[in-house]
């Protein structure tokens, strides 16, 4: 952990629980806030590292989806492991307010309140995956399964990528 990052809340939460992680820090371009650019910066595959999705569903229920930075969002897949009829992604002005995080920083972990969290199952091909950290520039690296124990999520298939 290089002296130069803060702890953020995420980090604080890990480490209150005693699950070990890493962490991968990179320069924040404001212009290119892609998944694949941040994977490229920390020198993972874009497999590797899952971006955090914020989803409502046609009920106005949240729910978070964590996937691979190569996949896309496969909707109807989420919306059948959520039991939901349908989701859509939630305005992006409803980021900070639902999750206390910013677009480019939102992490599954710390989030203001506790949502159902779905995490793709290719995960599971990967001894570490990374996801943010909480803020844009860090990214935290830790077990799939510690991930998911720790946010209460359920492993799916909700990622599509040009293989499957």
């Amino acid at each position: 952990m290089g002296a130069d990052h803060a702890k953020t809340n995420a980090m604080r939460m890990l480490d209150a629980a005693g699950i070990p992680y890493g962490t991968l820090a990179y320069v924040v371009d404001e212009e290119d806030l892609s998944g694949a650019s941040v994977a490229k910066k920390v020198g993972l595959s874009a497999d590797e590292v899952f971006k955090t999705l914020v989803l409502r569903s046609h009920a106005g229920e949240v729910v978070v989806a964590c996937l691979p930075v190569s996949a896309e969002l496969d909707l109807k897949a989420l919306a059948a492991a959520a039991g939901c009829k349908s989701v859509e992604l939630a305005p992006l002005k409803e980021l900070l307010p639902l999750t206390g995080y910013i677009r480019g920083g939102c992490s599954p972990i710390g989030m203001k309140k506790s949502y159902p969290v779905f995490l793709d199952e290719t995960a599971l091909l990967y001894d570490h995956i990374a996801v943010s950290a909480g803020v844009r520039g860090l990214q935290v690296r830790l077990s799939p399964e510690d991930l998911a124990r720790f946010v209460g999520a359920r492993f799916c298939e909700i990622g599509r990528t040009g293989s499957r």
